[in-house]
């Protein structure tokens, strides 16, 4: 396989530092949870958890659409639900990457649910050319072509999360 550079550690940097500011300044006097998307968006939530000025409380839910495979399967399977009780207080659900929608869709209902305050997403990647349901990200990071990527959190297979940019894999 081959890697190519498609967001540097400096641009995600700069996009996490700038959504951390926008995110203290709008919840400012709120009690705020981030809630991490498992696996894949543990990286960009300990990044941005360190660029918000204010006290948050972090949890985390473990979903699976890919398995080992490149495309979404479009189902969402909870593997590992949130911990705490966040009846009345805000939640931001925190991932990697928004690709089709239909997870973020699937997991904002699920919160809405919970009797939340608000719940709104943020994501350092998106790419928007794969959508397949209209979701509003409060919070975007970096937009991305539509192509297969890893590093900062994602992975194939398993592999790669721990790479500090984000890279197109190519099949050689």
């Amino acid at each position: 396989m081959k890697f190519e550079v498609l967001v540097t550690k400096e641009q995600l940097e700069a996009k996490t530092a700038e959504l951390g500011k926008r995110i203290t300044e709008d919840y400012k006097g709120k009690e705020l949870v981030l809630v991490g998307v498992l696996k894949g968006g543990f990286i960009f939530l300990a990044d941005l958890a360190r660029k918000i000025d204010m006290e948050v409380m972090i949890d985390f839910i473990s979903v699976s659409s890919y398995g080992n495979s490149t495309q979404s399967s479009g189902v969402v399977k909870i593997l590992k639900d949130i911990d705490m009780d966040i009846t009345g207080k805000h939640v931001l659900i925190v991932e990697d990457l928004i690709d089709t929608g239909l997870t973020l869709q699937y997991l904002k209902e699920l919160f809405n649910t919970k009797g939340c305050a608000s719940v709104k997403l943020a994501a350092i990647m998106d790419k928007p050319d794969r959508r397949k349901v209209d979701l509003k990200v409060d919070y975007v990071g970096i937009e991305i072509p539509d192509e297969f990527v890893v590093g900062y959190g994602l992975d194939y297979a398993g592999k790669y999360r721990n790479l500090p940019e984000v890279y197109v894999i190519r099949e050689t």
